[in-house]
C-alpha cells in the first residue's frame, strides 16, 4: 500500500514539474515578446518622431520667407517704423496637442518691437470628415487663443495676428481652403472676437492673398484691424482658374482694387523673394495716382459703408421672357420682354424694329447692350477702351433716342457677365477699372437720365463679381443669371443645380450692394417633368426673397458657338410649364 501511495506522489510531482516548466517557458516567451515589442515601438518612435511631432505638437516657425515689403494706408493708421522693423513667425495649432511651444512664441514676442504672427489651425489627424473651421467654432483652439492673448499682452510693441491665410485661393494647400465663405467668416469672428476680448494689444489681420473672390470671405469690419495680401503666393501660382497679371504693378493694383469696399490698412507681403520695400513703394505711388483720379467714382467711399444690408422689398414682381420664337410672349401674366442688341443692329435699324414690336405689345423691356459687333459683323477686341474714346457715340446716341421716348420702363443692361474669366465676349477678361469707367460712360451718356430708364449692372454672379461694381450712383438694379447646368459636360438632367442653391451663392456675392435684384436670365434643360420641378423651386425661392423685383426666363437654346463640339442646351419650356411656374408665384 505504501508503495502505491509513493507511486502516486511521484506521478503527481512529475506532472507538477511539467506544468511548472511550461509556465516558466510561457513567461520567458511573454518576456522576450514584450522586449521585442518595446524595441519595435521605440524604434518606430525614433523613425516616425517627426511625423508624430507634427500631429500632436504646435509648431513654431520663422516665416521670414514671407516678408513685409509695403503698407497701403490711406488713413495713416500703421506706425511708420513697422515696415522696416518687424519679425514674421508662424504657429501651427493642432486640434489635439501635447505641447504648445509657448516659450518660443513668448521669446519672439518679447524680443521684437513689432511682430507679425500667422496662426494656422490644423487637424491633428488627417480624416476626410475633419473640418478645422468646425473645430474652431466648437472651441477646440480656445486654450491656444487664451495663451496667445496672454503673450500678446506682454509685448511692448505691436502684435499683428493673421489667421488661416489665403482662404480664397481655389487650391487644396491648407485645410481651410475650398470651404464655405459663411463658415470661414463664422470661424474667423470666433477666433478674432475672442482674442480681441482677451487682449487689447493684438491687432487682427484678415489675410486673403488678394485673389478674385476674396471679398466673399470678408468677415466685416468689427473684428478686423488690418488686411494683408501676398505677392508671389504659392497657391496663387498653382491655381489656373484666373489668368495671371501681366506685371507686378497690375498684380498689386488689382489686389488692392479687390479690397476697395474694406476701409482698412493693407500689409503687403512678398513670398517669392522678389519684392523689396523700395520697389513696392514705387508701385504704390503709381497706384495712388489712379486712385486719386477715380476717387469720386471707382473708389468712392459711398460704396463701402458698412453694415451692408439689402433693405429693398418688392411690391410687384416683373415676370418676363426672352422669347424670339414668340411662343410665350402672349401669355397674359408676361409684362416684360428681353432684347439683346449689338452695334450692328443699331446701325442697320434692326433694333428699332424689334424694340417697337415689344412696345406695341405694351410690355416693358430688358435691353442688354452687347457692345461688340458692328455692321461689318467683326468683333471689336478693344471695345471698352474704344467706347471710352468715343468711337460708338453715334450708336449710343441713337439707342437713347429710341428708348427714352416711350412710356414703358426700359431696364438698360450694359456688357453683361463681364467677370467670367473667358473670352466669349470681348469685354470679358478685361481690366475691371476700364470696365467700370466704360459702364459709367454709357449710363451717363445723357446729361439727365430719362425717367423711364432703369440702369442695370449685370454680372453673371460668379466669383469676383464685386470687383466690377460701377458705383451706387449708376446702378438701379443688379441682375444675375441662373442656369441649372453647372458644367457643360454634364448630360444628365438630374445633375443640374437647383435654382435655390445657385441663387443663394450668387446673391451672397452681392451682399455689399443695397440694390434690388432682377434675374434677367434663368433657364433649365431636360424633360418637362424635371423642368416643372426645377421651376417650382425657383418660384419658392423668389417668394421667399423679396429683394427680387423681377425674373425673366430664357426661352431658347443657348448659343452653339459657346459650347464647341458639345450640343448647346435647350432651355425652352412649354406654355403649360410657364403657367405652372406663374401659379406658384406670390
Amino acid at each position: 500500500m505504501a508503495l502505491i501511495f509513493k507511486g502516486y506522489i511521484y506521478i503527481f510531482r512529475f506532472r507538477l514539474d511539467i506544468q511548472l516548466n511550461k509556465m516558466k517557458q510561457k513567461k520567458r516567451i511573454f518576456f522576450f515578446t514584450a522586449i521585442i515589442l518595446l524595441v519595435i515601438l521605440f524604434g518606430s518612435f525614433l523613425y516616425f518622431k517627426p511625423t508624430i511631432r507634427t500631429m500632436v505638437v504646435n509648431e513654431f516657425r520663422d516665416r521670414s520667407y514671407e516678408r513685409l515689403v509695403g503698407v497701403y494706408d490711406e488713413n495713416k493708421e500703421v506706425p511708420a517704423d513697422v515696415i522696416n522693423n518687424i519679425k514674421h513667425v508662424s504657429v501651427k495649432w493642432k486640434s489635439f496637442s501635447l505641447s504648445s511651444n509657448k516659450q518660443a512664441l513668448q521669446k519672439a514676442i518679447t524680443e521684437n518691437k513689432n511682430i507679425l504672427i500667422t496662426i494656422e489651425t490644423w487637424p491633428s489627424f488627417n480624416t476626410e470628415n475633419a473640418s478645422v473651421l468646425d473645430e474652431v467654432l466648437k472651441g477646440k483652439y480656445d486654450e491656444e487663443i487664451k495663451t496667445l492673448a496672454n503673450l500678446a499682452n506682454q509685448s511692448k510693441g505691436n502684435v499683428f495676428v493673421r489667421w488661416n491665410p489665403e482662404m480664397e485661393v481655389p487650391v487644396v494647400q491648407y485645410p481651410w481652403q475650398y470651404q464655405s465663405p459663411v463658415k470661414y467668416i463664422e470661424a474667423f469672428n470666433h477666433f478674432a472676437g475672442y482674442l480681441k476680448k482677451l487682449s487689447n494689444k493684438a491687432k487682427i489681420v484678415w489675410s486673403p492673398t488678394g485673389y478674385p473672390g476674396d471679398s466673399e470671405f470678408w468677415p466685416g469690419k468689427d473684428n478686423v484691424d488690418l488686411i494683408s495680401v501676398v505677392m508671389g503666393s504659392g497657391g496663387e501660382n498653382v491655381s489656373k482658374a484666373y489668368p495671371s497679371a501681366s506685371s507686378d504693378f497690375d498684380n498689386l493694383r488689382l489686389k488692392l482694387h479687390r479690397l476697395r469696399f474694406m476701409d482698412k490698412p493693407v500689409l503687403i507681403l512678398s513670398a517669392d523673394g522678389m519684392g523689396t520695400i523700395k520697389r513696392t513703394d514705387s508701385l504704390l505711388k503709381k497706384i495712388e495716382v489712379e486712385r486719386n483720379l477715380y476717387k469720386s467714382t471707382v473708389y468712392s467711399k459711398e460704396n463701402s459703408k458698412e453694415p451692408f444690408i439689402n433693405n429693398h422689398v418688392r411690391k410687384h414682381l416683373e415676370l418676363g421672357v426672352f422669347d424670339p420664337m414668340k411662343r410665350l410672349i402672349h401669355e397674359p401674366y408676361i409684362n416684360v420682354e428681353h432684347l439683346f442688341v449689338d452695334w450692328g443692329e443699331i446701325q442697320r435699324g434692326e433694333f428699332l424694329k424689334k424694340f417697337n414690336e415689344v412696345i406695341a405689345r405694351k410690355h416693358d423691356v430688358i435691353l442688354t447692350m452687347e457692345p461688340w459687333k458692328d455692321a461689318s459683323n467683326i468683333a471689336d477686341s478693344n471695345v471698352l477702351q474704344n467706347t471710352l474714346n468715343g468711337k460708338y457715340d453715334k450708336e449710343i446716341s441713337k439707342l437713347y433716342s429710341v428708348i427714352s421716348g416711350v412710356e414703358q420702363t426700359v431696364y438698360l443692361r450694359w456688357a453683361h457677365e463681364m467677370e467670367i474669366p473667358i473670352h466669349r465676349y470681348s469685354w470679358q477678361s478685361q481690366d475691371p477699372v476700364v470696365y467700370i469707367n466704360t459702364y459709367r460712360y454709357f449710363m451717363n451718356f445723357l446729361k439727365e437720365k430719362p425717367k423711364n430708364i432703369k440702369r442695370v449692372w449685370g454680372p453673371a454672379g460668379d466669383r469676383g463679381s464685386a470687383d466690377w461694381y460701377p458705383g451706387n450712383d449708376v446702378v438701379d438694379y443688379i441682375s444675375i443669371a441662373i442656369y441649372g447646368l453647372p458644367d457643360k459636360n454634364i448630360t444628365d438632367e438630374n445633375m443640374q443645380e437647383s435654382f435655390s442653391a445657385i441663387f443663394s451663392r450668387k446673391s451672397y456675392r452681392m451682399r455689399f450692394f443695397n440694390k434690388p435684384i432682377f434675374i434677367t436670365e434663368f433657364g433649365v434643360k431636360g424633360s418637362e417633368k424635371y423642368q416643372d420641378k426645377w421651376l417650382i423651386d425657383a418660384a419658392e425661392t423668389i417668394n421667399e426673397n423679396k429683394q427680387i423685383f423681377g425674373a425673366c426666363y430664357f426661352n431658347l437654346y443657348d448659343n452653339p458657338k459657346a459650347w464647341g463640339h458639345i450640343k448647346a442646351p435647350d432651355w425652352s419650356i412649354s406654355e403649360k410649364s410657364l403657367r405652372k411656374f406663374n401659379s406658384e408665384l406670390k
